[in-house]
């Protein structure tokens, strides 16, 4: 008996539940509902899905002597997050994102560059308020940019600011990315009027190929020239839309936009969620990131329906303020919001278009935000 025991033992110590925490139960309850949000309700499955398995492989724990999450070196899941870590991955997806965007509705219309622009005043109020909470300059800098509504952006500036709450913070990211159509609307709701709401805005004028072409190469040096910080996000962004743009690398333009920000979306999503071991994300910490982070992307969606307000009093042809709302880079999720919030009122206001143009703005905008924080705040 005393044998069958003993043996009984050592086969529940070769199990991962001899190691299970009630953080590493809470955790895999995380992922699951990721997973449930993603397939139940379509918040950006392709994101959701893999960050939630992510998460519950991440929360299994290992029998005592064996390495295998990606904490541990020489494991696989520590080569794979070695992309997540030296924030190689996310660079990779801008130049993806570059080849499938199209910024011709921002380039018919470049005063709607400017609520763009708005909407990351959010990541600077953020990077305030987390310094008034004992974050170091880093740190707060890090968790700012998760008001620009970027999970490539906010992965790559953590990773060179704070690597130690890289896994908080991405997922705060694109936590609130999937939530856009339940965050945005009430506020959006909040700050205009319904006459306002029912503005119907002129059609774009056409953009011609050779703009489209010289964009993304001026467009660079300029941002490059200003911040260069972003160099890296912003010069990858702009190469894969020259890619698109020029015609004579459609076969290039065609991988970067789909097989390979495919593979790279994830394993960048599925390495960010095996990283939130619960003994290493279950901190007082990652909850306050989290609140933060939604009061980023409530006050970044508030200031650009508020700039939009703004500029109505010196426009003749009025902007619907609910265009503002897209100014957060969360492409194309923020414009089909607007869009949707523009038809309740009336059926036949198309705003999709329109909001398009401060969406990929905003885009511009974060990767510029991280630039600058980056270049300010490097020791």
């Amino acid at each position: 008996m005393n044998y069958l025991t003993i043996k009984a033992g050592q086969l529940f110590e070769a199990t991962a539940l001899a190691g299970m925490e009630v953080g590493n139960l809470v955790m895999i309850l995380f992922g699951i509902g990721f997973i449930y949000l993603a397939i139940a309700k379509h918040y950006e499955p392709l994101l959701l899905v893999p960050i939630g398995f992510g998460v519950i492989v991440g929360n299994i724990p290992p029998v005592a002597g064996m390495s295998l999450s990606v904490y541990d070196e020489g494991t696989v899941l520590r080569y794979l997050y070695f992309g997540v870590e030296k924030g190689i991955y996310p660079p990779l997806i801008f130049l993806g994102i570059g080849a499938m965007t199209d910024f011709s509705t921002m380039l018919s219309n470049p005063r709607l560059i400017l609520l763009g622009a708005a909407a990351q005043v959010g990541v600077f109020l953020t990077y305030l308020g987390a310094l008034t909470l004992a974050f170091t300059p880093q740190e707060a800098g890090a968790i700012g940019i998760i008001g620009g509504a970027d999970g490539p952006t906010a992965i790559f500036l953590s990773s060179r600011l704070a690597p130690e709450l890289l896994g908080a913070i991405a997922i705060a990211a694109y936590s609130y990315m999937a939530l856009v159509p339940v965050i945005q609307p009430p506020i959006m709701r909040l700050l205009t009027t319904r006459d306002e709401r029912l503005i119907r805005m002129k059609p774009s004028r056409t953009v011609s190929r050779q703009e489209r072409i010289v964009f993304p190469v001026a467009a660079f040096l300029i941002c490059a020239t200003l911040a260069p910080g972003a160099i890296v996000l912003i010069g990858m962004l702009f190469f894969g839309n020259l890619m698109k743009e020029c015609t004579v690398t459609d076969r290039l333009a065609l991988t970067a936009r789909s097989a390979m920000i495919d593979v790279v979306t994830i394993l960048l999503g599925f390495c960010v969620g095996a990283s939130t071991n619960a003994q290493h994300f279950l901190q007082a910490k990652s909850i306050l990131i989290f609140v933060l982070g939604a009061l980023s992307f409530a006050v970044a969606t508030a200031c650009g329906v508020l700039a939009a307000k703004v500029m109505n009093l010196f426009l003749k042809d009025k902007i619907n303020p609910l265009v503002g709302a897209a100014g957060v880079s969360a492409v194309p999720d923020s414009a089909r919001v607007v869009h949707m919030i523009g038809q309740q009122e009336d059926p036949q206001n198309f705003l999709l278009m329109h909001a398009m143009a401060p969406n990929v703005a905003g885009v511009i905008g974060s990767a510029i935000a991280a630039g600058v924080l980056w270049s300010q705040l490097t020791n």
